[in-house]
C-alpha cells in the first residue's frame, strides 16, 4: 500500500514540477527496487518505512556537517527533504511517550544495570520500530539504566 502511495505521489510531483519532491520519492523507490532485486523478495510496508527512516537518518547526519561547512544551500535543501520523508513516516513518540514505552520494556524484561542495555535496545527497537529513531530511544535506555 505504501509503494502505490509512493507512485502516486511521485505522478504528482512530476505534473506540479516539484523537482525536489520528486527526487527524494524517486530515491526511496530506487532503495526499495534494490532490497528487492538483491534478496529476491517483495517489500512490505514495514521494511519500507525502515528505508524511509534510514534516510532521515542519513540526511540528519549530514546536516551537522553542511552547517559545519556553512553550507545553507544544502542545509536548507536537506530539511526540505527530512520534511518530505517524515510525511511517510508514523508520528514520532514525544521524550515523554518514549520513557513511558521504555520503562515498560525495561520492566517486563527486569533490566537493572547497564549490562542489560543490549536487551532492552533489541527489545524497544522491536517495539517501538520507526515512533522513533536508534539514537533517541538509546539516550532514554542509558538515561533510565544510569
Amino acid at each position: 500500500m505504501l509503494k502505490e502511495k509512493l507512485m502516486e505521489d511521485l505522478k504528482n510531483s512530476m505534473k506540479e514540477k516539484n523537482t525536489i519532491r520528486k527526487n527524494v520519492i524517486q530515491m526511496v523507490r530506487a532503495a526499495i527496487l534494490q532490497i528487492e532485486k538483491d534478496k529476491g523478495i517483495e517489500v512490505d510496508d514495514n521494511k519500507i518505512l525502515e528505508i524511509i527512516a534510514k534516510e532521515v537518518k542519513t540526511r540528519n547526519d549530514s546536516l551537522a556537517d553542511f552547517e559545519k561547512g556553512g553550507r545553507e544551500d544544502l542545509v536548507n535543501q536537506a530539511k526540505e527533504e527530512i520534511s518530505i520523508l517524515t510525511e511517510y513516516l508514523p508520528k514520532q513518540l514525544s521524550k515523554d511517550e518514549l520513557k513511558e514505552k521504555i520503562t515498560k520494556i525495561i520492566t517486563d524484561i527486569g533490566a537493572t544495570s547497564m549490562a542489560d542495555m543490549g536487551k532492552v535496545m533489541k527489545e524497544a527497537k522491536a517495539k517501538i520500530g520507526t515512533a522513533a529513531d536508534g539514537k533517541s530511544i538509546n539516550e532514554v535506555v542509558r538515561e533510565l539504566l544510569a
